[in-house]
Order: structure tokens, then C-alpha cells, then sequence
């Protein structure tokens, strides 16, 4: 596997909701041939493109970019703003009866110290998303610290590797922790999931994280996807 160009600081987050019937299809032919290409032109970091699996709305599709610095975001929308080919796409999604979506989210999620390069992969793999919402920047603060600091090296020991760590500079959700993990198949997660919840270092670690700080966590949300046929990153 070969790393992508640099390590992101930041990642452009877009979630549409969507209606069944041909909101999905549209959706992806936008991303497709509109989204990504204008991204190829004005943004070299990663990219991602994810339909939901398992989510809180269905049918979803997702998208994540990553970006260099917050110049680079304010940049990227300008950028966007001025593309022709991009406008021109972005009004065709737009055209007809039926809206585009039910509704979208876009948010701008800080890479923490910690979260690593993205890597290639030529294989298929599903995602998961997790947003650990705390009830306190504090105590989010305190699960970053616990993150970074054993908790990253039992999931890599029991082969848990998550391709960015992040919390939510700009969006819905704030305070929060989100991270996305790649696995071949919904078998590897299963037992990858479990050999962590049964791991005797964890649970020494949660019991510590609990005695010192008290409950850092007050709400999980857990979302999985697939990568989009044409998503650079799979």
C-alpha cells in the first residue's frame, strides 16, 4: 500500500439523505461525474465516496475529502464556486420533478495529532464510521488522550486500523470524536469488534478511563458503508 499525498489536517464531510426511487442513482452520477472530478482539479488530498450499508437514513451516500490546512477549504468552496463544469453538473442533479435529496449535511472535521496518512487499497472494503459524542469538550479532550494513547495500540495488535481519528471543527454534533475503519467484510468486523470488547488490556483501560474521568462518552453513533464503485480510495 503507498500512502496518499500527505497527511490531512482537515476532511470536507458531505452526507445526502435521500428518498428511495431515483434520488440514489442521481446522487451517485453527480459525485461521479461532477463532485470528483472538480475535487481531482482543486484538491489533491484523499478522497472517498461511500453508500450506506447499515445507517440512521437510507439510502445514503457520503463523500470525504481531505484538505492540507483551513486556507485549503476556503479555497476548495471558492474554487468550486468558479467551476463551470461543476455548476453545470451541480444544476443537472438540481433538474426536474423530484429534488435532489431529501436533505444534506456538510461539516469539517479537524484530523487529530495522531490520525494517520490515508492509504491506497485496491481491494473492496466496507467502512465503518463511528461519531463518539461527549458531553463536554473536556471530556472529549480526555478521549483523544485515551486514543492516543493505549487504545491505538490494542486496536492495532488485534488488527483494528482506522484510517483517520477527527472531531467536528465545523457541523452538527459538536463535541465529538469520529473516526472510519476499513474492513474486507462484515465477518473480519464481527470478530475484530469482539476480540477488542473480550481484550484484557481494554477492559483494564476502560476501567481506568472510567475511575479518572467519569463517562467521556454519552452516545455512540455507528454507520456502515460501502465504497462507491468509482471512489478513488476503496
Amino acid at each position: 500500500m503507498e500512502s496518499t499525498s500527505g497527511k490531512p489536517q482537515f476532511y470536507l464531510f458531505n452526507r445526502f439523505y435521500l428518498r428511495v426511487g431515483t434520488q440514489l442513482p442521481r446522487a451517485h452520477e453527480f459525485c461521479r461525474d461532477g463532485f470528483l472530478p472538480a475535487l481531482e482539479r482543486h484538491s489533491p488530498g484523499p478522497k472517498i465516496f461511500l453508500q450506506a450499508l447499515v445507517a440512521d437514513h437510507m439510502p445514503q451516500v457520503a463523500m470525504l475529502a481531505g484538505l492540507e490546512s483551513w486556507q485549503a477549504y476556503g479555497e476548495l468552496r471558492e474554487k468550486l464556486g468558479m467551476d463551470r463544469e461543476f455548476g453545470r453538473a451541480f444544476a443537472a442533479w438540481e433538474a426536474g420533478d423530484e429534488p435532489p435529496s431529501a436533505h444534506y449535511t456538510t461539516s469539517l472535521l479537524r484530523a487529530a495529532a495522531y490520525s494517520p496518512p490515508i492509504e491506497q487499497n485496491a481491494e473492496d472494503r466496507i467502512f465503518e464510521l463511528r461519531v463518539y459524542h461527549s458531553p463536554s469538550h473536556r471530556q472529549l479532550f480526555d478521549l483523544h488522550a485515551r486514543f492516543s494513547g493505549r487504545e491505538i495500540n490494542i486496536f492495532h495488535r488485534l488488527g483494528i486500523h482506522p484510517i483517520f481519528y477527527t472531531d467536528i471543527e465545523i457541523g452538527p454534533g459538536k463535541p465529538a470524536l469520529v473516526y472510519l475503519t476499513p474492513f474486507y467484510n462484515l465477518a473480519e468486523r464481527e470478530a475484530k469488534w469482539k476480540a477488542f470488547s473480550e481484550d484484557p488490556e481494554w477492559i483494564e483501560v476502560k476501567e481506568e478511563s472510567a475511575k479518572q474521568h467519569g463517562q467521556i462518552v454519552d452516545r455512540i453513533e455507528i454507520s456502515l458503508f460501502k465504497a462507491a464503485p468509482y471512489s478513488p480510495i476503496r
